[in-house]
């Protein structure tokens, strides 16, 4: 199968760049971006893409890749620090910037281009921006080219003056300043397509069909016929990952445990277990620990000792249950990790990604061991949430379970700022429950990607009848994405908000005062914490 090889320098956006051109049907494949280019790799390839990072090319750290790349007679595209990083190693100069080039910026085409003077292949790849001439990238640095390497020519220009589009004049190299493979970037899709199939000639022959039958097949000669146990939560991710475990392993050795932490949404075990019998699991272990969980928690504050609390806790009583359970010594610890989670946490393809927030599931020390011992199953870890839908619908997972908005593994801990209490979360499980309800019998579930309340750890002062009283603050979240790498703010119909606003004081008498957050994502994550 054709593929095309993403080199990942450790940035936040590396899977996305592949997710994009797989949408138009062509195979990614992601390495460390210092990875040796060997035949194997090299196989079946016909491009390289060499991503961002959070590094600056002449830092004594600096990610590189493999000197035979530029001798190997491929077409490269340098994305970001990818065309800094062609840029330094071909002999021009990339220096820091008086001020960061950040957000959407307006790039525009050399005017009267002279595309003799680029590899043909120039032209294919902007075909997209041709006729306008101009666009609106998505910028993310704190360099920028000074110099041009030796034979390549700017073909475009950042509204700031900087170089935004370069291109070798004899090679099929080029290079965006910018990240198309964001969905604030205009035509960014389009050009990856054109690289991908145009300069790069690629045939579109991946499908998500053919990487379900991948994942089984090594599912089933990893595991053979050996326990496996999903820590699930009943979310759209632990739900997807169990039935592609019982529809490729037999059901009798797959042992599901769900956890019934206290920081769950409203009834919540009761519809677990509904959806997994449905699934046909023939082992549903359901433990109630509710009262550990907010031991653990009392007394923390800060967000990261948080999550690695409920991380560490969450597999000490796993531990335990299944000692119960009395599994043998040998058996496989499952979970469903996504893309976002890993590259969140550091833990992307390469050693260069910087760590945003901790997962439970992802940075625990005991999870950690489990890893090292390769005992550690994550047959989702490659996939975005939009894909794990398709996915799931692909597995006959019901549609109800497939369009559930997603919800922290650390559960209403991580949307309860400050201290964790008892109190504080039936107030919000109250809440998050009026919400999402709203949104669904005004038709607006569907058109949100997530949305959530959250506990603010402050009091407001309010008027009850005739009575002065201080209630709690909550903040409502509703955000649009594709894939949870990038976020807008749902434009929320003013009558609504209002509306749902109301009802939450009204029926909730320990909230007093309703926000909605308007921050999209950069800058701000999707969770609070």
């Amino acid at each position: 199968m054709d593929k095309i090889v993403i080199l990942d320098f450790g940035s936040q956006t590396t899977q996305l760049i592949g997710r994009r051109i797989r949408e138009w049907g062509v195979y990614t494949e992601i390495y460390p971006g210092d990875s040796p280019l060997t035949e194997e790799l090299l196989h079946e390839c016909r491009g390289i893409i060499l991503s961002g990072s959070p590094f600056s090319v002449y830092e004594k750290d600096a990610p590189r890749p493999d000197p035979r790349l530029y001798s190997l007679g491929f077409p490269l595209l340098g994305i970001c620090y990818g065309l800094q990083r062609m840029t330094a190693d071909l002999g021009g100069r990339v220096e820091a910037l008086p001020e960061r080039e950040y957000g959407a910026v307006r790039v525009t085409l050399a005017s009267n281009l002279d595309w003799s003077a680029v590899h043909p292949a120039a032209r294919a790849l902007l075909s997209p921006l041709i006729e306008s001439g101009t666009f609106t990238a998505w910028m993310s640095h704190g360099d920028s080219l000074s110099s041009l390497a030796p034979g390549f020519v700017e073909l475009a220009t950042s509204s700031h003056g900087f170089p935004a589009i370069v291109a070798h004049g004899q090679n099929p190299w080029f290079g965006f300043q910018f990240h198309p493979e964001v969905t604030h970037c205009e035509k960014g899709f389009e050009l990856l397509r054109s690289f991908a199939l145009e300069v790069c000639g690629a045939k579109p022959q991946w499908s998500m069909a053919q990487y379900v039958e991948e994942v089984r097949q090594n599912l089933a000669r990893r595991v053979g016929k050996e326990p496996v146990l999903l820590l699930i939560s009943g979310g759209v991710d632990s739900t997807v990952a169990g039935a592609l475990l019982l529809k490729t392993l037999d059901p009798g050795q797959v042992h599901l445990m769900y956890l019934d932490t206290g920081l769950m949404r409203k009834n919540e075990t009761t519809v677990v277990r509904s959806n997994l019998e449905r699934l046909g699991a023939q082992h549903l272990h359901i433990i109630h620990c509710e009262d550990e969980f907010l031991s653990a928690l009392e007394g923390l504050t800060d967000p990261e000792e948080k999550r690695r609390t409920i991380g560490d806790l969450f597999i000490s009583i796993q531990e335990r249950e299944v000692a119960r359970l009395k599994l043998p010594d040998t058996y496989f610890l499952a979970q469903g990790t996504l893309y976002t989670d890993l590259i969140e946490s550091g833990k992307g393809v390469g050693k260069k990604a910087h760590v945003i927030k901790s997962h439970h599931n992802v940075r625990s020390p005991l999870v950690e061991a489990k890893r090292a011992a390769g005992k550690i199953i994550e047959p989702l870890d490659r996939l975005y949430k939009d894909e794990v839908r398709a996915l799931g619908r692909l597995l006959g997972v019901s549609e109800d379970v497939v369009r559930r908005h997603p919800f922290p593994g650390p559960g209403l801990a991580v949307r309860i700022l400050g201290e964790v209490t008892r109190e504080k979360c039936d107030i919000l499980r109250e809440v998050d429950a009026i919400y999402i309800e709203e949104l669904k019998k005004r038709g607006l579930y569907d058109a949100i990607w997530q949305a959530f309340a959250v506990l603010l750890p402050i009091r407001s002062v309010g008027v009850a009848g005739d009575v002065r009283k201080y209630g709690y603050v909550v903040a409502l979240r509703a955000i649009t994405s594709e894939d949870g790498m990038t976020a807008d703010v749902f434009p929320f119909p003013m009558k609504d908000l209002l509306e749902i606003s109301t009802l939450i004081t009204n029926t909730v008498p320990a909230v007093g005062r309703v926000t909605y957050d308007i921050s999209s994502k950069p800058p701000a994550t999707i969770e609070w914490e």
